[in-house]
Formats: structure tokens, sequence, C-alpha cells
């Protein structure tokens, strides 16, 4: 009797023991749901599912109930029972309308990437322009008609085309290293917006797992694995405006997807020299889900586009009547480039503690602009037209090992990873030209290969309310240059290696609070030319920065995020592109303030704002003289988002920008501006919406991008340093027709 009994107390011992859930949440089409929390409130547990949908929660009993929730899903309840206890759950959710209240603020160390995830729910993505303004206080411009990579605008920087943020899509790099034009040259235009499933972004140096331009933040796209439905959609507006798009499944069952997209734009503008652009893109994607519950896909996408320019024209060309706003002083201006890609990725379960993804990518980039700056300073004859050009093959392959562990009962998340890129460029050129068609004179001419070979490793510790990050990451550069202009052969050659650690803490007081504090170095590199100029020397300066912030629900309705942050420069230390030349300015630092906030006044009605203030200066310069040209301190985006109501849906978006200094004593100032945008989608049956949308409501006159340059017109005898700027489209309006099947 006595062993009967010792027996039975241990058997309910152990039954009153917690034990472990853990099981994979998918949605209906059995696709992974990323995020999606789940809630034990007896036991006041929590976690939240894995990038493949996984999940496991610790101290739980037979009997308890789980709430199971995820932005745009029915919520979930599930009563655990003995048998969920030996095997991993399998739970599907059910779309449902999107709610604010069922935003979790997640425990790790880039919570705030739930705000994207709020917009791309409420505010789709609509143009290639959307993509990266969808980065709470990021802002573009475009200036040499609609085909070059927009200019960038975030924290203080003006940031080119890419040089101080690193974008990926489906994790292969868009940045460019060593590109014709400027370092860290990203052209986002291969993507096709109604492709776009996820973003997730970061700002300041304070992630392992992202490396080169990563100082002011991170972007990664991620696009869909299958399509809900077909779509055939026609858009019709001013100034020549036409968009074809066909996005068709060609399989699509429970373990396989593949579908194919495709867009062609054509676009005059409103400039008095049409801008005659085309732009065709073809992507296609094949996913499909392992026996492990992993994924693997493979896709492939072909990008081309031409266009003609009017270039950035000078204020007095303007005011005295010569020109008027949208015309030219040189509209021979314009360009070409295409872009080739292979990607394949894999995600393998190898556990339900450790799952690896790998992914392995080609791309096949060709590059040609003609550009005028500063018309006649150079040339009194000719003219100062330039060609930059280039082709070059893109090699890479990325790996990270994901485990989770224990130490000392806390729970601990391991990432480990390894890569390399390789980047071979021929005939990287700048040249002075003639109408495009004589080339006058080779200023540069080469051949790059440039390569970086990469390792990190990132730790999250889980203790209560707290979550603890070190990580540390290792880039190792092999810059090589072969100068065509040289009379003898020389292979030029650097080595370079970068040690980058980072430490992130957050602690999270409820699933409706946050405060975090992030820490990091980071960096961009410079041109390979640079770099084999100097020897080596000062061509990878560190970007040292720090955030502190909260992200905070105080209402189901509302989210409110905000951080206070620094970033310092060892050296602005850049290659012009434009010039081939090199142009060290200093140390620098910046800080500011980034708020946030998303707000649901109905089912169908939601308000999103970001506002920043930046304080942007060089240190080694003398006061008044420390401005840091095109830097803007204040920023403002709100918008308002029209989600399911009835069959009608759409939104009103409105950015500002401040005056900003043009150039480093502030005696030039590049005008800002506020720019209000409308669009409206209605469901004429089950599968027709028509669609409407008009860009700059009230026509403000706009200037898009601006310059301080000193250039010389034709008949003039002195050069001045004024404002060149590119103005912004005047009240803009564009219909569509979809059908769905």
């Amino acid at each position: 009797m006595k062993p009967f009994i010792l027996i039975l107390m241990l058997f309910v011992g152990q039954m009153m023991l917690g034990q472990v859930a853990s099981g994979k949440l998918l949605d209906e089409n059995k696709d992974a749901i990323e995020g999606a929390y789940i809630f034990n409130h007896i036991r006041d547990k929590h976690t939240h599912t894995n990038e493949l949908g996984s999940f496991k929660l610790r101290d739980t009993y037979v009997g308890d109930t789980l709430i199971i929730g995820a932005l745009g899903f029915e919520k979930l309840q599930y009563i655990l029972e003995t048998k969920d206890m030996d095997k991993p759950l399998l739970l599907v959710l059910k779309e449902d309308l999107y709610q604010l209240e069922e935003v979790i603020i997640r425990p790790n160390v880039n919570g705030i990437n739930v705000v994207a995830e709020i917009d791309l729910k409420t505010a789709p993505v609509k143009s290639s322009q959307d993509l990266l303004q969808k980065v709470p206080g990021l802002v573009i411009g475009q200036h040499a008609g609609g085909g070059k990579a927009e200019q960038l605008f975030l924290r203080g920087f003006d940031i080119d085309h890419g040089t101080d943020v690193a974008i990926a899509v489906d994790g292969m790099p868009v940045n460019m290293v060593s590109h014709a034009h400027g370092q860290g040259y990203a052209d986002l235009h291969f993507v096709i917006p109604e492709t776009l499933d996820n973003i997730d972004f970061g700002k300041g140096p304070y992630y392992a797992d992202h490396g080169n331009f990563g100082t002011a933040a991170y972007v990664d796209f991620g696009t869909k694995q299958r399509l809900k439905k077909n779509t055939v959609q026609y858009e019709y507006g001013e100034y020549g405006w036409n968009r074809t798009l066909g996005m068709f499944n060609l399989l699509n069952d429970d373990t396989n997807a593949a579908y194919v997209a495709t867009e062609l734009i054509q676009f005059d503008g409103p400039f008095e020299s049409p801008q005659n652009f085309s732009r065709l893109n073809i992507f296609g994607k094949y996913t499909s889900r392992l026996s492990d519950n992993g994924l693997f896909s493979l896709s492939a996408s072909h990008f081309t586009s031409t266009w003609d320019a009017s270039g950035q024209i000078p204020q007095r060309a303007v005011d005295n009547g010569s020109i008027s706003r949208f015309g030219a002083i040189d509209d021979t201006e314009g360009g070409s480039t295409e872009r080739t890609n292979f990607n394949v990725s894999l995600k393998k379960v190898v556990d339900e503690d450790t799952f690896i993804k790998a992914n392995a990518f080609y791309s096949n980039y060709k590059f040609l602009l003609f550009s005028n700056f500063t018309f006649f300073l150079e040339d009194s004859i000719n003219g100062d037209q330039i060609k930059q050009q280039e082709e070059r093959d893109v090699f890479g392959l990325y790996t990270e090992l994901n485990k989770n562990l224990d130490f000392m009962d806390i729970p601990v998340q391991l990432k480990v990873g390894a890569g390399f890129r390789t980047d071979d460029i021929q005939d990287n050129e700048l040249s002075r030209t003639l109408n495009r068609k004589t080339t006058l004179e080779n200023i540069q001419l080469g051949d790059v290969r440039e390569t970086n070979v990469f390792g990190y490793a990132n730790l999250e510790f889980k203790w209560k309310k707290w979550m603890v990050a070190p990580g540390l990451r290792v880039d190792d550069f092999s810059f090589n240059y072969v100068d065509a202009l040289r009379q003898e052969y020389q292979n030029q050659s650097v080595n370079k290696t970068k040690v980058s650690p980072k430490l992130n803490i957050a602690y999270t007081h409820s699933s409706d609070l946050q405060f975090f504090l992030k820490s990091g170095i980071g960096f961009h590199s410079n041109d390979t030319r640079v770099v084999v100029a100097q020897e080596g020397n000062d061509i990878l300066p560190a970007a040292y920065g720090t955030d502190l912030g909260t992200i905070w629900r105080p209402t189901n309705k509302l989210l409110v995020n905000a951080a206070a942050w620094y970033l310092y420069l060892e050296q602005e230390f850049v290659y012009v592109g434009d010039a081939g030349i090199v142009e060290p300015s200093g140390k620098s630092e910046r800080f500011g303030l980034d708020v946030g906030l998303r707000y649901q006044f109905t089912d169908w009605l939601f308000l999103n704002t970001d506002a920043t203030y930046t304080h942007a200066r060089s240190i080694e310069a003398p006061r008044g003289m420390d401005y840091i040209p095109l830097a803007p301190d204040f920023t403002l985006v709100s918008g308002l988002s029209v989600v399911n109501l009835g069959r009608l849906s759409g939104g009103l978006r409105f950015r500002y920008l401040d005056d900003r200094p043009a150039n480093e004593d502030n005696s030039i100032i590049a005008k800002g501006y506020a720019v209000t945008d409308i669009n409206a989608n209605y469901l004429l049956s089950k599968n027709l919406s028509l669609g409407l949308s008009i860009e700059n409501l009230f026509n403000t006159e706009w200037n898009e991008t601006q310059f301080a340059t000193e250039s010389r017109l034709e008949n003039e005898n002195t050069s001045v340093e004024e404002i060149h700027f590119t103005p912004g489209t005047p009240f803009f309006i564009k219909g569509s027709l979809s059908y769905t099947f």
C-alpha cells in the first residue's frame, strides 16, 4: 500500500509541476504567423511566435487557458489538455478586422517594429515611392526623371542614395558598394509594391546582424509567399502616366506556392521636356513548405528603366524668367539601368529549439547616367555634362543559426551568423561628355572587386521583465582596383577589418509598456577608389550611437513610441561620384527626438503621426560654420486611413519638411515644404474595384530636392553659388481599375 501511495504522490507532484507547451501558428493558407502572442493569463506568462510561427511557453499546466492573437486575426482561446503536453500544438487563426487593441509589445531588441506592421495593415504600399517612407521619420526626394534612386533623409543625414541606410529585399542587399554615382547607392525600383508582405526596420547601429551602411538605420523588405487572388490593374493619369500590373498564381496548395508579377510604367511628368520615363518589372517566386515546417523559396526578377531628365535648375534662371519652374538648362540629362536577380533561401528546423536560415543570391546590374550640375563652369564651350557608367555582378551567401537555450534557468536566444558578399565591377566610369554621344575626357575608369566577409553573434537573456542582448560583429573587407587610365597594369589592393560591439537592454513592464536602451558601434565603408588612394587609412570610420526610448499603449486604441538618441561619427568621409573626388569633413555629432503615435478612432478609421527633431553639427568646424548641409532638423508625417468601410478604403497623407541649411555657414537655405496626398478605392463588385489618387492635393509649389551648387550659365561671365532644385510634382490625379479572380 505504501509504495502505491508513494507512486501516486510522485505522479500528482509531477502533474503539479509546470511543463512546456510548444507549437506552431498558421493562417488559413497554412503559412506561418510571425509575432503572434500566446498568453497564459492564469500564470501571467506569455511568449511570441518566431519567423517560422513556432512558440514555446514555460510553466504551463493541464487545464490552463491560452489566449492567442495576432494583428488582423481572430483571437483564439485554447484549453490545454494532457495530450498537448506530449506533442506540439498546431493551431490555425482566422483572418478578422484589424484592431489596434491586438497589438502586443514584444520583449525583444526591436519591439518598435510593430509600428511598421500597423502601418502596412492600415495603409498598404501603393507605389515604389511608398516603400521606404513606411519607416517612421524617413523622407525621400527624386531629382533625375524618376529613374534614379531617391535621395534619402533620416536622423540628420542627407543620406544621398543610401550611404547610411542598409537596405535589403528577402535577404538580398540593395545598396551598391563603390557605385559609379555614389557610395551605397540603393535603387529599390525593382520591387513591385503589391508583392510586399512585411517591413523590418531598426534605427541606429545597434543590430549585430546588420553591418555595412547601417549607421542611421536598416530596412529589410519581405515579399509575399503566395497571392490570395490573381490581379489585373490599369492606371491612367495626368502627364502621360500609365501603369499596368499583373499578378498571377501559378501554383497554390498546402505545400507549394508559386506566382509571377509584372509591372510596366510610362510617365512624361510635368516638365516642358518630357521625361519619356519607362520601367518594366518582372518578378517570380516559388515557395515550398518542408516536412519539418521549414521553408524553401526561390525567386527571380528582372528590372529595366530608361528616362530623360531636366536636372536640377538654378533659382536665378527661374527668377529672371529665362526658364519656368518646369524648364531645363540642359535637357539632355537622363539614363538607363537594369538589374537581374536570383535569390534562394532556406529556413530549416533542426529541433524544437533550433532552426537555421540561409540565402544565396546573384545580381547582374547595369547603370548609365548623364548629368550636368554646373552647366558651363568647367567647360565654357561644350558644357559640363558627365557620364557615370558601370556593370557589375554581385554574389553573396548569408547563414544564421537560431537556438533557444537555458542559462541558470534564464531563457536565452542565441543568434550566430556568417556570410560574404563580392562585387565584381567592370568599367566603373566617370567621363566628361557632350550631348550623351561624344566622350571628351575620361576622369576615372577602372575595374573594382570588393569582398566583405563577416560573422556575428547575438544573445538575448530574458529574466522576468528584463531583456539584455549583447552582440558582436566582425567585418573583413578586401578592396581591389585596377585603374584603366594608368599606362601600366597595377592591381591596387587593401584589406581592412572592423569590429562592432552592441548592447541592447529592454524592460517590458507589461504587454502595454516597454522601456529600452540601445547602444552600439556601426560603420559605412567607402568607395574602393578612395580606399586604395588612402592606402587603407581612415576608410571605415565608426559611428557610435545610443537610443533611450519607450513604447506605450495607454489605451486599447492608442500606441505611442518615443526615443531620444545620439550619434557620433569619427569622420564624414565619402567618395563624391559626380566629381571623382574625396570630401572629408571631420567628426560630427547628431542628436534628436523621435515621437510617433497610432490611434484607432473606429473599426475603420486610423491615425498615424511621426515627428522628428534633429540637431546635426560638424564638431571640428568653427561655430557658425559647422552646419551639415541638407541635414533636416524637423520632419512631420501624418495620415488618416480608412480600412474596409463597407466597399470604401483609402487615406489622406501629409508630410512636412522644415527649412534646412544648404551649406556649412547656413547662408543658403533649402526651403521646406508641406504636401498633402489623398487616395480612395471603391469596390464596384466582388472582383472589380475603382481607385483614385491625387498627389499634391492643394497644388503647393514645392522643391522636391535642393542643393547649394556653384554653376555658370552660358551667358554669364562669373559663377554663382545658390540653390539648384528639382520642382515637386504639382496637382496630379490618377485613376485605376482593378480586377481580381
